[in-house]
C-alpha cells in the first residue's frame, strides 16, 4: 500500500512500526538532554581524567551521530548503518558510565523506526540486557525488580506500539479503500453523464435534423411527381426542401452549440415556428395550427422543446398514423403552457408502445424530453380514434 500524498510515509530504507513518525527534532533534544545529564553526572563522580574526556568525547559523537539521520536519507542502506552505529555508540558509554543506559529511549525509538519489527524486538531486548547489566555493576546487590521491571517495560512498550501500528494500517487500508471506492463512483457518474448527454443528442438531432431530411425527402418526392403535370406546384415542393434545409443546417449549428431552435425569447416566436414546422410537416397531410389564450415569454429550453415535440410528433404521424388531418394546438394558462398535436389517424394502444429503435426516439424522447425539464408529456389514443401528443410545461420556474 503506497503512501497518501497528503501525509508523510516512510523514508527509503525504513521499515519499522515508527516509520512513519516524525520524531527526529524531539528525540534529538530528548537524547542531547540525557547525554548532558549523564556525562555531567559521570565528570562530578570520576573526576576529568583521561576515562573522563573519552566518555565526553563519546557522548558528543553520540549527539553528533544521531543528529546526522538526514543526511543520506535517499540511500536504501544508510538508515540501517545508521541506526546500528547508534546501538553501538550507546553501548560503549554504557558499558564505561552506566549512567548513559538512560539513553537507551531515544536510542530504542531509533531501533523501531529503522530496522523491521523481528529485528526491532531482538535489538531493543540486547539493550535491555545490557542496560541491567550495567545498572547491576552499580547497584549494591542484586535486585530482580532491575533485571525483570526493564525487560517487561521493553516488551510491553514494543508490543503496544505493534498494536497501534496494525491498527494504523488497518485504518489507512480501510481509508485507501474508501478513496479507490470515491474514484470508482466518480468514473460511474461520469459515464452516467456521458450516457445521459448521448441519449440527449440522440433525441435532438432526431427531432430536429431527421425530421428535417424526412421531410425534404417526402417534398422532393412529391415535387417529381408533379415536375410534368404540375410545374409550379413543383417549385413548391422545392422551394418548401430548400427552405427546410436552410432550417435543418441552422438547427444543427444550434445544436451543436446546444441552443434552442430560434430566438423564441419573444412571446409571438413560438407560435411562428410551429407554424413552420406545420409547412415542413409534408405535402400529404393537413396541418392547422391554433394559439388559445395570451401568449406569454416562455422560458427558451421549454420553448425548444415544444418546437421539437411538435416536430417529432407530427414526424410520427406522418409514418404511421396515415391520419388526413392534424391539429396542433399551442394553449397559454395562467400558470402553465399546453401543446397538444391532434390526428385523426388509425390510432394504437398506448400500452404497447415502445422505443423504435433506429428508427428514432418517437414517443420516448418526447417524455424524456419533457421529464428532464420539469414538464409531462401525455399520449392518449385508441385503435380506429386518432392520437393526442400532450405536453405541458409551467411558466414559472418550477416543475409541473
Amino acid at each position: 500500500m503506497t503512501a497518501s500524498p497528503d501525509r508523510p510515509g516512510p523514508a527509503t530504507g525504513e521499515h519499522g512500526i515508527l516509520a512513519p513518525a516524525r520524531l527526529d527534532r524531539w528525540l534529538l533534544a530528548v537524547l542531547v538532554v540525557l547525554l548532558v545529564a549523564s556525562a555531567v553526572r559521570y565528570v562530578d563522580r570520576h573526576g576529568l581524567g583521561p576515562t573522563g574526556v573519552a566518555v565526553l568525547v563519546g557522548a558528543a559523537v553520540l549527539a553528533l551521530a544521531y543528529a546526522t539521520r538526514g543526511l543520506l536519507a535517499g540511500r536504501a542502506w544508510w538508515p540501517t548503518v545508521w541506526v546500528v552505529a547508534m546501538v553501538l555508540l550507546w553501548a560503549g558509554l554504557t558499558a564505561v558510565a552506566p549512567s548513559f543506559a538512560w539513553c537507551a529511549v531515544p536510542v530504542a525509538f531509533a531501533v523501531l523506526r529503522v530496522l523491521p519489527f523481528a529485528w526491532a524486538v531482538g535489538v531493543v531486548v540486547a539493550m535491555t540486557v545490557l542496560l541491567t547489566a550495567a545498572w547491576q555493576r552499580i547497584a549494591s546487590g542484586f535486585d530482580p525488580v532491575q533485571v525483570a521491571g526493564p525487560l517487561a517495560v521493553a516488551l510491553v512498550t514494543v508490543l503496544a506500539y505493534r498494536a497501534l501500528d496494525v491498527e494504523s494500517r488497518a485504518r489507512q487500508d480501510l481509508l485507501d479503500r474508501l478513496l479507490l471506492a470515491q474514484d470508482e463512483l466518480a468514473r460511474e457518474q461520469h459515464r452516467t453523464g456521458a450516457l445521459a448527454e448521448r441519449t440527449r443528442l440522440s433525441r435532438e438531432i432526431h427531432d430536429s435534423v431527421g425530421q428535417g431530411l424526412s421531410s425534404i425527402h417526402l417534398l422532393l418526392q412529391a415535387a417529381d411527381q408533379d415536375w410534368e403535370v404540375r410545374p409550379e406546384r413543383a417549385r413548391q415542393h422545392v422551394r418548401g426542401a430548400a427552405a427546410t434545409a436552410r432550417d435543418g443546417l441552422a438547427e444543427v449549428r444550434r445544436v451543436v452549440r446546444d441552443l434552442a431552435p430560434g430566438d423564441l425569447s419573444d412571446a409571438a416566436a413560438l407560435a411562428e415556428a410551429l407554424r413552420r414546422v406545420a409547412e415542413q410537416a409534408g405535402p400529404a397531410m393537413d396541418v392547422e395550427v391554433r394559439v388559445d389564450g395570451d401568449p406569454v415569454p416562455v422560458a427558451p429550453e421549454r420553448a425548444a422543446a415544444l418546437v421539437r415535440t411538435a416536430r417529432g410528433a407530427l414526424a410520427n404521424v406522418r409514418e404511421h398514423a396515415r391520419a388526413r388531418r392534424v391539429v396542433v394546438t399551442l394553449t397559454y394558462h395562467p400558470d402553465e403552457v399546453v401543446l397538444d398535436v391532434r390526428d385523426d389517424g388509425r390510432g394504437f394502444e398506448p400500452a404497447r408502445t415502445r422505443p423504435s429503435g433506429s428508427r428514432g426516439r418517437g414517443l420516448a424522447g418526447i417524455r424524456d424530453r419533457a421529464t428532464l425539464l420539469g414538464g409531462v408529456a401525455d399520449v392518449e389514443s385508441a385503435p380506429g380514434d386518432g392520437t393526442t401528443v400532450s405536453v405541458r410545461f409551467p411558466l414559472a420556474g418550477g416543475a409541473a
